[in-house]
């Protein structure tokens, strides 16, 4: 039986981050719908 290479949580949530910051398009995208869930709190 081989030993299964799996990643810590930590350790994907630091790659995925790793990837975000190198997509500017995506952060646009996520500042976006924060600012979009926000203001819906606010409106209330």
């Amino acid at each position: 039986m081989r030993k299964t290479n799996k990643k810590s949580f930590s350790d994907l949530v630091l790659e995925n981050k790793q990837a975000l910051l190198k997509d500017q398009e995506a952060i646009e995208r996520i500042e976006t719908k924060l600012e979009q869930k926000h203001s819906m709190k606010l409106a209330k």
